[in-house]
């Protein structure tokens, strides 16, 4: 237990309530308030994510029906909370989560949502005490990424007493149309009540933050809840809403961070006779399908990040690595600029989408280090969101290590003259010059700019459990059989 907070729970006052005078009166005028300030929030650009927790039959479905009836259906979503699906547990917890958060501007209720995975995972001894105490972490540094990108997360536990938990219980079985709803999972919380307030203590304590706090609801009386959600609900996106339109823009700052050019006291000069290449690259291959095959089997993930600077040769790279692999046990995704919906939310869904299950390889040609490279260099994003991706970042991949993952991060580095001379090869190359781009050759004109967010890339996101490999790329031969090798020893590594 949470020093400090062995009482919360007892600390609510469950005889609040409401008449059904005051609630009809209420009700109707609380819904129109959420109906008008769901356009408001969708014209300033408001995220709500509401995360509705609290005891079986504490009145949770009757509070989302109220919520939707006066919503506007096309700027909100139900997420309910089913137990994961086989494939769901093949990714990190948050994983499913993730992919289910509403475009920016909307609204998104989650019915049971991350906290309660990992409270009923405990109470039902399915992780031990470090695994939930690691989660409840993880929660903290998701939701802390929500709120730095302006979105609003906003908790509710409904609480209820023992004695009336078991009386909702007797109402349901005592209806035909509703005993189905009190399942052996139901019955199990209720026998182990007590020690449900005790992990429901230590949730509450754990994952109390000032960006995203819990708010606890008397839920005795259900006219009661549902009102005072509805109060919370409205006044935090009122202000929010009221915020945005008093301010502007942050502007851009020019200055730019002192450079330190460790990249370029590289080796450059190392190559690979092309009698050593084709024995070498052979060699890797076979031994990176023989894990291929013992990765699937032990349920590891594998991801490969692949960033450098233009014509550095990733894709040749990309190619050597998966040439002798087995096609159903990998995918390869490439980024550009974000389009369409993926602008519509956090920089780092788009990447959530595309992670490996266990047993499978990911390769990212360009990635979520567009935020500290690309987007900082061209002023994409501001000075504070490119500032605090790199925290950001880190602690994405050190949950997904957590999981088990392997993270290979690759920087393919090349010569400003290597690259001049790979420009206009590609020119006089009718078969590629689709690769070179008048962006291409304008990226040039701001090499030190890039240089010095490579490096501060490279030192602030470099970490134990996703270190970088920067590859001397100049001789492109040399470069492949040192990827290949990298991901064989990073894959060994971990299975031993």
């Amino acid at each position: 237990m949470v020093k400090g907070f062995e009482k919360l729970l007892e600390t609510v006052n469950l005889k609040k309530s409401l008449s059904k005078g005051a609630y009809r009166k209420a009700m109707p005028e609380l819904q129109e308030r959420l109906r008008k300030l769901q356009y408001a929030a969708k014209g300033a650009n408001v995220t709500t994510i509401v995360c509705l927790e609290g005891w079986d039959a504490a009145g949770k479905g009757r509070v989302i029906r109220k919520l939707t009836q006066k919503l506007d259906p096309r700027l909100f979503r139900v997420v309910a909370g089913t137990p994961p699906t086989p494939l769901e547990q093949r990714y990190h917890f948050l994983h499913r989560h993730q992919l289910a958060l509403p475009n920016y501007g909307e609204i998104a209720v989650f019915d049971h949502g991350w906290c309660r995975q990992v409270l009923e995972d405990r109470c039902n001894k399915k992780i031990k005490k470090s695994e939930w105490l690691i989660a409840y972490q993880q929660i903290n540094e998701f939701e802390r990424w929500l709120t730095d990108d302006r979105q609003l997360v906003i908790k509710f536990w409904m609480h209820i007493s023992k004695k009336k938990q078991k009386r909702r219980f007797k109402k349901y079985l005592s209806d035909p149309n509703l005993a189905w709803r009190v399942t052996r999972e139901y019955r199990r919380q209720h026998r182990d009540y007590e020690e449900w307030v005790s992990a429901v203590e230590e949730m509450l304590a754990r994952t109390e933050t000032s960006y995203a706090p819990w708010h606890m609801i008397e839920a005795n009386d259900q006219r009661w809840a549902a009102v005072r959600i509805f109060e919370v609900l409205a006044q935090t996106i009122e202000q929010e809403v009221d915020k945005r339109g008093r301010e502007e823009r942050p502007g851009q700052a020019t200055e730019i961070i002192e450079e330190v050019h460790k990249i370029e006291k590289l080796d450059m000069s190392k190559k690979l006779a092309k009698s050593e290449y084709g024995e070498q690259i052979k060699s890797a291959q076979s031994r990176l399908r023989k894990l291929e095959l013992k990765i699937y089997r032990q349920k590891v993930s594998v991801l490969c990040v692949f960033e450098g600077w233009d014509a550095a040769g990733k894709g040749g790279a990309i190619k050597r690595l998966t040439e002798m692999l087995d096609p159903r046990g990998f995918s390869v995704s490439s980024y550009a600029a974000p389009q369409g919906e993926e602008k519509t939310h956090h920089y780092l869904w788009r990447f959530w989408r595309d992670l490996p299950r266990t047993g499978h390889v990911s390769i990212f040609d360009r990635s979520y280090y567009g935020r500290v490279l690309v987007e900082r260099v061209e002023h994409f994003a501001t000075d504070a969101e490119w500032q605090r991706a790199y925290q950001e970042i880190n602690e994405f991949e050190s949950h997904q290590a957590a999981f088990g993952m392997v993270l290979c991060k690759f920087w393919l580095h090349i010569t400003p003259e290597e690259q001049l001379r790979r420009f206009q090869n590609r020119e006089l190359d009718p078969f590629r010059q689709y690769k070179l781009t008048e962006e291409d050759w304008r990226n040039r004109a701001k090499i030190p700019e890039y240089t010095a967010a490579v490096e501060d890339m490279l030192v602030r996101t470099s970490t134990p459990h996703a270190p970088w490999s920067v590859i001397e790329a100049n001789d492109k031969s040399y470069a492949r059989v040192k990827v290949v090798e990298t991901v064989v020893e990073s894959i060994e590594n971990r299975l031993n």
